[in-house]
């Protein structure tokens, strides 16, 4: 069976939503249980597929798992002897490679399937893998997989060349288990690399510096349960906030830590939408007198890549040319080839688009060719004269949590219909 996501456009929006917790930081968070060996309860979980495969991998593994509630749910990795994750499921989304790192300071050796995930370009793992180098231990890259051994890890200092959240996070429960302190330089500053650093400073292991570019990490091998709350999707936020002024629509986006939303807020005011910040709350008003704008992503605090794609249906309601450039990935633009349907001209040179606007858009049949790809469209669509149909939609699965009960309590004309496929 397949599902698909139909939208009928130029619908009030109006209401309170509220933001799930962060993927990117319990796709992180999940594996790093198995350093505790213990059980941990966390709480505020996105019932997305990707958490809910994770949980899956680490069952395979033989860690219990039980879920307390919709939000919630305990590992107890303290049952654990398994040292290799290769199963089918590692090959289905990116952040599968955290198990390395956790299972390397735990174990002293791991072995996982190379991950998958979005289509959005490159992600290599050699800064991973220089990290893991540096600290004792020994790595190997063959038919698809990759192993680490250690006889013992010792903390040292790692200069990343890039600055990566993926290896800077794996760096980071790797460290966990390694003797003595572990200082990686040119560290990711994201505000999930820091509820990572949370979560080890919950467990026992030290942690200092998170959310700056020098992060301090002290092993202990006596690590212990924690019950840890993950932070609030600030993807999510900056998508519902997209929407809103995309739809020149008066909302409340609640559950946010708005402080993490600076760059997009910014823009968003630019742009000309009137924005309240609260202590976990951000209301946000557009009339339609969008100016255009120019949008550069960058690593955290910067413009995030996650939120391009959604931003881009926002620029199209907006008067003057906006150019987009994307830093990050190299394929973040596959959504245009979608919007084009929709009749709408986005121009793309290499790693710069360019909108004039603004611009109509009309429902058609389009295709989620990523994560953020799906939730753009459904912006699109929610612009868009007539119905607009989403496939692919398990894009959408990966990342957002009941988004047709969320867009609906707003007012929005939007439905899922499963159907019948050939290969069903």
């Amino acid at each position: 069976m397949a599902s698909r996501i139909k939208v009928k456009g130029k619908k009030t929006i109006k209401g309170s939503i509220s933001v799930s917790g962060a993927k990117n930081a319990a796709l992180a968070i999940i594996p790093a249980t198995i350093l505790a060996g213990d059980t941990c309860i966390l709480e505020n979980v996105p019932q997305i597929t990707d958490v809910m495969t994770f949980q899956h991998i680490l069952k395979e593994m033989g860690a219990e798992v039980e879920q307390i509630d919709q939000s919630k749910f305990k590992v107890d990795s303290s049952t654990m002897t398994e040292w290799q994750a290769v199963s089918e499921s590692m090959n289905s989304f990116r952040a599968s490679y955290y198990v390395l790192g956790a299972l390397l300071a735990r174990f002293k050796k791991a072995k996982a399937v190379l991950p998958g995930g979005c289509s959005i370009g490159l992600r290599p793992i050699d800064q991973h893998i220089k990290g893991f180098e540096a600290l004792g231990a020994k790595c190997k890259v063959e038919h698809g997989t990759i192993t680490v051994e250690a006889e013992r890890l010792i903390g040292t200092t790692i200069y990343l060349d890039v600055v990566s959240v993926g290896s800077t996070i794996n760096i980071m429960l790797a460290a966990a288990g390694a003797e003595g302190r572990t200082v990686i330089e040119n560290a990711a500053r994201e505000p999930e690399v820091v509820d990572v650093a949370n979560f080890l400073n919950g467990i026992g292991v030290k942690v200092r510096g998170a959310g700056t570019a020098t992060i301090r990490i002290t092993g202990n091998d006596n690590r212990t349960g924690v019950t840890h709350p993950i932070i609030p999707d600030r993807i999510e936020a900056a998508t519902w906030l997209s929407m809103a002024v995309a739809t020149n629509s008066n909302i409340k986006v609640e559950n946010v830590i708005p402080v993490h939303l600076e760059a997009v807020i910014a823009k968003l005011r630019e742009m000309g939408a009137k924005i309240e910040e609260g202590e976990d709350f951000i209301k946000i008003s557009a009339n339609g007198n969008l100016k255009a704008v120019d949008l550069k992503t960058f690593p955290y605090p910067g413009l995030p890549t996650d939120i391009q794609s959604q931003m881009m249906i926002a620029l199209l309601q907006a008067k003057g040319v906006s150019t987009i450039i994307e830093n990050i990935f190299d394929n973040r633009f596959r959504c245009v080839s979608e919007l084009r349907k929709m009749g709408v001209d986005i121009k793309v040179d290499g790693s710069m688009a360019m909108i004039e606007g603004p611009q109509s858009l009309s429902g058609a049949l389009v295709y989620a060719t990523d994560l953020r790809c799906a939730a753009a469209l459904i912006i699109a669509g929610l612009c868009a004269e007539g119905e607009t149909i989403i496939e692919n939609i398990f894009h959408l699965d990966r990342g957002y949590e009941h988004v047709i009960e969320k867009l609906s309590a707003l007012g929005a004309e939007i439905v899922r219909e499963t159907y019948e496929t050939l290969d069903d």
